[in-house]
């Protein structure tokens, strides 16, 4: 494979912008790696100032280019393991993070702040079980009972999937969205200033980066 001339850059951005420009131009599919040892399935990239938009099947998405470790051809790419964390239903969140390419912690870090991991619990909305699943996100990911624990993370992970692309991997708007719906994210155009929220925001971040360390991603994978 031939490699472009790498351009020497000042800082962090060096290795990040270093590496992008090293690949070919036609290369089919790869997979960029991340800081946090994640990996992404990527069609193509580019170079945006200080950031590198991803693109793969299912959108974009615009990561600071120091975020970067390298890009490896797919041929030479091994399957991310998944970590199992020591939580209720690890066995559940590791697999549907391993199928739908969300970071188990994040999966996780929903569940506690939204369930304290009781998988009978009900708001006064009627969100029910672990991820607090309302009855129509439920109905739209075919979930037949809303209380077992493994359909209610399989759909609460897909909705969480479903909301990171949607906002181009955003953890912000992408759990406002999950608290107070998309809808209010659209009218407001950020986070809802809503005190309820904006604690939620926050108290799943706090947790979310306790688990996964400073350098996160909540994508693993956009296939």
């Amino acid at each position: 494979m031939r490699r472009a001339n790498k351009t020497r850059l000042c800082g962090w951005l060096a290795l990040g912008l270093a590496l992008v420009a090293s690949l070919p131009p036609d290369a089919r599919a790869e997979y960029a790696v991340l800081q946090s040892g994640q990996r992404i399935h990527i069609t193509g990239y580019e170079q945006l100032g200080d950031s590198v938009r991803l693109t793969m099947s299912g959108g974009t998405l615009e990561i600071p280019a120091g975020a970067l470790v390298r890009i490896d051809p797919e041929d030479t790419f091994s399957p991310v393991k998944v970590k199992l964390l020591d939580v209720p239903y690890a066995d559940f969140v590791a697999a549907s993070a391993r199928a739908h390419g969300v970071a188990p912690e994040l999966v996780a870090s929903v569940i506690a702040v939204e369930s304290n991991f009781n998988p009978n619990a009900v708001s006064w909305r009627s969100a029910r079980g672990l991820m607090q699943l309302r009855p129509e996100t439920a109905a739209r990911f075919g979930v037949t009972n809303v209380f077992d624990p493994a359909q209610n993370i399989d759909a609460g992970t897909r909705y969480l999937k479903e909301l990171l692309l949607r906002y181009n991997g955003d953890l912000a708007l992408t759990l406002a969205a999950y608290n107070a719906g998309p809808q209010r994210v659209t009218h407001y155009g950020a986070a809802p200033p809503y005190r309820e929220t904006q604690n939620y925001i926050r108290r799943v971040t706090e947790k979310y980066r306790r688990a996964a360390g400073d350098l996160m991603h909540p994508i693993v994978s956009l296939r």
